[in-house]
């Protein structure tokens, strides 16, 4: 689980509770889940956890940096602990999978971005999609 993550919630004015618990270490065993998918985790250990309380945990968790999120495809976020190195999002628009790439893979557009537009992007939060190994592999001829 995320190092000091009682520490960190307490110097920001949060109360550790279960619910926060169960939240952290769902993302964490997911790596990438959207709040629905954190809730089937989180179910299979407290029955009675709805989407809102994921939803505003998942806020205070954000709020202190314990975990971020990112726009993978057309629907709700996916979250991913902080911990992780910083990464981009590789999702497959064949079968689905979201790979990660280290965030140094885009060193160069990210150069490039600064240097003639003057942005700074975070590409962390970034979903780039395509075709994996595999469905690229299947889709030659």
């Amino acid at each position: 689980m995320t190092q000091d993550w009682e520490e960190r919630l307490r110097e920001r004015g949060y109360r550790v509770t279960p619910q926060r618990q169960l939240v952290l270490q769902a993302v964490e065993r997911l790596r990438h889940g959207t709040p629905e998918e954190i809730l089937a985790e989180v179910q299979h250990t407290a029955a009675g956890v709805n989407l809102s309380t994921v939803y505003r945990n998942l806020d205070v968790l954000a709020d202190v940096g314990l975990v971020t999120h990112a726009h993978i495809g057309h629907g709700a976020p996916t979250y991913h602990a902080v911990d992780d190195d910083p990464h981009i999002h590789l999702v497959c628009d064949g079968c689905g999978a979201v790979v990660s790439a280290p965030a140094a893979a885009a060193a160069q557009f990210v150069d490039a971005l600064v240097s003639e537009y003057g942005f700074q992007p975070d590409v962390t939060h970034a979903a780039i999609h395509g075709r994996c190994r595999e469905c690229a592999r299947k889709a030659k001829p």
